[in-house]
């Protein structure tokens, strides 16, 4: 299936594609591919808000810009790795079977099927601003990522196929 059909299917059923994603067998490549490309969607969700916050501020937006690439394509891939791992060791120790590529999948496939979100969040932030309609746009989309993670868990963990 194309990327975005997939996103689409997981927000129908997260555990049918996890588990179609898992069958597939383990490709480093294609994790991250899937990674890389959450990343930059996430960066991308990030320009409207340092748009507004450079025009208000009156700071440089090429620095923001910046601060945000190095953050998000650089250091961000590093810290969704070690905390892949870490779930993964946690995983192990409420004992589920399985080898942390599980892990690695579930998490970024998590952050690039919740990116519809985001980019809302993003638009939300650089239009409209801080307030109710930003919160409310937060909390949908970390309410869908706790959803996809804990369901992909499930699935890649405690799910005997």
């Amino acid at each position: 299936m194309a990327v975005t059909t997939d996103i689409v299917a997981t927000y129908r059923g997260p555990r049918r594609v996890i588990a179609r994603l898992l069958s597939m067998g383990p490709r480093e490549d294609r994790l991250l591919a899937i990674l890389m490309f959450g990343c930059t969607l996430a960066f991308v969700a990030q320009m409207p808000r340092l748009s507004r916050e450079a025009h208000l501020t009156g700071q440089e937006l090429n620095m923001l810009l910046g601060g945000a690439l190095l953050g998000l394509i650089f250091i961000a891939p590093l810290v969704l790795y070690s905390a892949s791992w870490v779930v993964h060791l946690l995983a192990r120790l409420l004992g589920g079977a399985g080898e942390s590529y599980r892990s690695r999948l579930v998490l970024f496939w998590t952050l690039l099927a919740s990116s519809p979100l985001l980019l809302l969040n993003g638009l939300v932030a650089g239009f409209i601003g801080p307030g109710p309609a930003l919160n409310s746009v937060g909390i949908l989309w970390l309410a869908v990522c706790l959803w996809f993670w804990l369901s992909g868990m499930i699935e890649a963990y405690w799910t005997r196929t």
